[in-house]
C-alpha cells in the first residue's frame, strides 16, 4: 500500500508569537517551525497501518518554502520512506493550496491520502477535502483510528457518546485527528537514516488565490481578575457584580 501523508511547516504552538512590522504576518525572528500537530498524528497512523500490513511505502508531501524541507525531514525521521517538497506559496487560500497537491497526487498511485484534521495556524479544514473532491476521491474526516480491510479503509470518529464507524473504498483520502496513538520520536536512528532517505524538490505550479490577509492582531489583553471574598460568604457579592457590573445574568 503506498499512504501519502499531506503535512504543513507551522510556527511551533509553544512559541510566543509576534506580528510583523507590516501588520500582515508573523515575525519570524527566533522563531522555531514545526510539523503541524495533527499531521503528526497522520504520519503515526500511516506508519502504523504499514506496520501492521508488513510492507508498503509511506510518503511525506508538503506544499511551503524551501526551508519546509526540514519539515518533510523529520516525518522521514519518524520513519516515512521518502518525501516531496512542492516549493510555493498559496497563502491563505486553502483551495489553491488543494490544487497543488492534487495536481501532485493524480498520478502518484496513492492508496490512501492522509491529512490532519486542521493546521493549527490557518485552522481551515479544508484542504483535505478539498483535495478529495479534486481528484474524485472518497473523504472521511476527523478519523481517530484507520484500519485497512481488503480494498477499503475502516475509519472510527470519535462522536459524543460513542464511536462512529465507517467504511470507504480505496483511494481515499482521510483527515486525522488525536486518537489513541502518541505520534513517536524522532530516534537518533531514524534522524541519521533520515540524511540519507530520497527528499524530492521541485516548484510547485500555485495560483494567485482569491483570499487575503488584511490584518494580523494580537488578542487583547485579559483584564485583571478580583478576589470578592472566600467560601459561602462570596457568593451573594459574586452574584451581584455578575448582575450589576459584568451584567451577564
Amino acid at each position: 500500500m503506498k499512504i501519502y501523508v499531506c503535512i504543513k511547516r507551522v510556527p511551533d504552538t509553544a512559541a510566543r508569537i509576534r506580528v510583523g512590522g507590516d501588520g500582515k504576518s508573523i515575525d519570524p525572528a527566533g522563531l522555531k517551525f514545526v510539523i503541524s500537530p495533527y499531521d503528526e498524528f497522520a504520519i503515526e497512523a500511516a506508519l502504523r497501518l504499514k506496520e501492521k500490513l508488513g510492507s508498503g511505502e509511506v510518503v511525506a508531501l508538503s506544499l511551503g518554502p524551501a526551508a519546509a524541507a526540514e519539515q518533510v525531514r523529520g516525518a522521514l525521521a519518524m520513519g516515512a520512506d521518502r518525501g516531496v517538497l512542492l516549493r510555493g506559496d498559496a497563502g491563505w487560500d486553502g483551495l489553491e493550496t488543494a490544487k497543488a497537491l492534487a495536481a501532485e497526487l493524480k498520478d502518484a498511485g496513492a492508496d490512501l491520502v492522509l491529512f490532519g484534521m486542521r493546521a493549527v495556524d490557518s485552522d481551515q479544514q479544508q484542504v483535505g477535502p478539498m483535495v478529495a473532491e479534486l481528484l474524485n476521491l472518497p473523504c472521511v474526516t476527523v478519523a481517530a483510528e484507520i484500519e485497512a480491510e481488503g480494498g477499503s479503509v475502516v475509519c472510527h470518529r470519535e462522536v459524543e457518546g460513542g464511536v462512529e464507524v465507517l467504511e470507504a473504498p480505496l483511494p481515499a483520502v482521510v483527515t486525522m485527528t488525536k486518537g489513541p496513538h502518541e505520534p513517536r520520536y524522532a530516534s537518533l536512528k531514524g534522524i541519521m537514516a533520515a540524511k540519507k532517505k530520497p527528499l524530492e524538490e521541485k516548484d510547485a505550479q500555485v495560483g494567485a488565490g482569491r483570499i487575503r490577509l488584511e490584518k494580523l492582531a494580537l488578542p487583547a489583553e485579559r483584564k485583571e481578575g478580583r478576589i470578592v471574598g472566600q467560601g459561602p460568604d462570596a457568593v451573594a457579592e459574586l452574584v451581584r457584580l455578575l448582575r450589576q457590573e459584568a451584567k451577564v445574568i
